[in-house]
């Protein structure tokens, strides 16, 4: 069942005011006990502790804060900044004033992968290499001292021999309790870290942190995982690890989850478990303090949701991606009877903006950014007029056409010769990007790279002309139902039910239209193939991206379908090759209105 997050808030605030209504009433009793006291030692104060976890998520490789896309400082209209080299000076500060042995610093996944940095480290000059550099973000997180790391999805993109080697380049453990051996189900990280935190002339604080990541991997990194690693859910591995931690002797345990608090997944039914699940291990499981949230990329400073089993309030935080915020949990511990107890548990989120970089990690990686700099400004044609992804949400756009026209083309070449060689190839492709454009003139590898900021790989499935429909269908709930006479506002047109950009395609080869006053199930309307009515029972090759061909985003019918080849090239490296082969990029050649918008038939541009 999704998770009602409201409830969850509602809850958590009735019972915060039950405690003040509670502490108020016995204010007075506790005074009058005070005065009645007889004069002798004063009572002796109870020894306690304050720890202070601070942590990041979703990197995706911003060490500074730079746009490789655009070869500039980084700028959004909120004035945010980017960059481990910005956490540096925040996390300074912080175990500046708190003492650095009174703190830990956690990650919550998703690291190697989404900038020009990480696939440079990746592809290019790769760690993997006899001899390889250290990766970026492993010198980065190692010269900030990370305490430990959760597993991100992302983590996958690369393979596992990549992932490993990053893993052995990092002073700090990459914990997955819930990445595991597909035959043995024993886990294949680390499942979690102990920390000890000494307290004068008491007995040591014991802080445990559990890593969990992401069920989905299973389905968006099929290729690599599939029949090595398993990936159960969260709710179920937390209730079997956090009661051996409390037997070790934890006097506080933090999960670190690569996994969003909404309770809802991307992927439907297709797996038995939930993608963002950190709200329901805070409900299911007991004896949790914080969980550091992350995968969904969303800014929470504090949720707190109470334990359906013991009543008490488990405290999330998840913190803006990209190194945008800092989340940090400020834990108070008395001792008494013996042993550590948890007091109390807040979190806030700093800005990183608020601070500038840190020099010592600045002056660390300068090389290997210069490096990546240089290769992406690197020129591969001439485009003869400017393409830009602006208005490609809602109208076909020349610019997405090039994705399409360059998968179809890779998917052609890889089944010559095949039995599937006589059948009509047609692609799939997402308006990544909002602002994305390849300028008249030069073209760089840094144009290309932002026109496709995954780094997917392509895939051909085996399609027939009535699942496509239903594809295209489902494709269409992205737009807002809109009434044939009511003003159209381009900015509230697209993403219906929150549906991500990246869950949008568009599909070259058909001609269609999307009939936005009808509702969603019954908006696709005049289909055809070269210029004839559809035929349901026609068979074509679907070129697709392996997100949506493992399943991501629920497609219908796609995750299923018979696989007729598949590579591990990214479709943006195919770009970069097919502009470079060609020399110039001319829209004429690859560029066609295939979709469009209409009400009751009638176009909406």
């Amino acid at each position: 069942m999704p998770l009602n997050r409201r409830k969850f808030l509602k809850k958590s605030a009735v019972t915060g005011a039950g405690v003040a209504i509670a502490g108020a009433a016995v204010a007075p009793s506790a005074q009058a006990a005070e005065v009645r006291k007889p004069v002798g030692k004063p009572v002796k104060q109870p020894k306690r502790y304050a720890l202070t976890v601070l942590g990041t998520t979703d990197l995706h490789g911003h060490v500074f804060n730079w746009d490789y896309f655009k070869d500039a400082e980084y700028k959004d209209a909120a004035g945010n900044a980017q960059g481990l080299a910005r956490i540096s000076t925040l996390v300074n500060q912080i175990r500046e004033e708190k003492g650095r042995e009174n703190t830990l610093l956690l990650d919550a996944g998703d690291t190697i992968q989404g900038t020009p940095l990480t696939y440079y480290y990746a592809k290019v000059d790769p760690i993997t290499a006899k001899g390889g550099p250290v990766h970026p973000m492993a010198q980065a997180m190692n010269a900030i001292g990370y305490d430990a790391a959760a597993l991100g999805n992302h983590e996958f993109n690369y393979g596992i021999e990549t992932l490993r080697k990053f893993e052995s380049q990092l002073r700090f453990p990459l914990l997955g309790a819930n990445a595991v051996d597909a035959k043995t189900l024993k886990p294949a990280f680390q499942p979690y870290v102990m920390k000890t935190f000494c307290v004068k002339g008491a007995p040591p604080v014991k802080v445990a942190v559990l890593g969990l990541t992401n069920p989905g991997i299973a389905i968006w990194d099929k290729a690599y995982v599939q029949g090595k690693l398993a990936f159960p859910g969260l709710e179920e591995q937390a209730a079997k690890w956090v009661p051996k931690l409390k037997s070790l002797g934890a006097d506080v345990v933090i999960v670190s989850a690569h996994s969003g608090s909404s309770g809802t997944s991307s992927y439907g039914d297709q797996l038995p478990y939930v993608e963002n699940s950190a709200a329901l291990v805070a409900q299911q499981v007991p004896d949790i303090d914080a969980i550091l949230v992350g995968h969904a990329h969303v800014e929470i400073p504090e949720l707190k949701v109470t334990n359906a089993k013991t009543g008490r309030t488990v405290v999330l935080s998840e913190p803006l991606a990209y190194a945008e915020r800092l989340s940090v949990f400020d834990v108070e511990l008395v001792f008494e009877k013996g042993r550590w107890v948890v007091e109390s548990v807040s979190s806030k989120v700093l800005n990183s903006n608020s601070v500038a970089d840190d020099p010592k990690i600045t002056k660390l990686l300068g090389d290997e950014h210069a490096k990546v700099v240089k290769y992406v400004n690197q020129v591969v044609g001439t485009a003869t007029e400017t393409l830009t992804t602006v208005e490609a949400r809602y109208k076909d756009a020349a610019i997405i056409d090039l994705i399409t026209r360059v998968q179809e083309d890779v998917v052609r070449a890889a089944l010559a010769g095949t039995s599937y060689a006589s059948l009509p190839v047609i692609a799939q492709a997402s308006p990544f990007s909002r602002t994305s454009e390849i300028p008249a003139g030069k073209v760089t590898i840094r144009d290309l790279s932002s026109l496709y900021v995954y780094d997917n790989t392509l895939v051909a499935k085996l399609l027939t002309g009535a699942q496509l429909r239903a594809y295209l269908e489902f494709s269409a709930q992205y737009f807002v139902q809109t009434a044939a006479d009511a003003v159209v506002d381009t900015e509230k047109l697209t993403n219906a039910g929150n549906r991500p950009d990246y869950n949008y395609d568009y599909v070259s080869g058909l001609a269609y239209e999307i009939d936005i006053a009808q509702a969603a199930g019954s908006r696709i309307k005049n289909v055809t193939y070269n210029g004839v009515a559809l035929d349901d029972a026609q068979q074509f090759v679907f070129a697709v991206n392996n997100y949506r061909a493992n399943g991501g985003g629920a497609f219908p019918h796609v995750a299923a379908a018979q696989e007729l080849w598949a590579e591990s090239t990214e479709i943006r490296t195919r770009i970069a090759e097919w502009v470079t082969a060609k020399g110039v990029l001319e829209p004429k050649e690859f560029a066609s209105v295939d979709w469009k918008l209409t009400r009751n038939g009638t176009p909406v541009f």
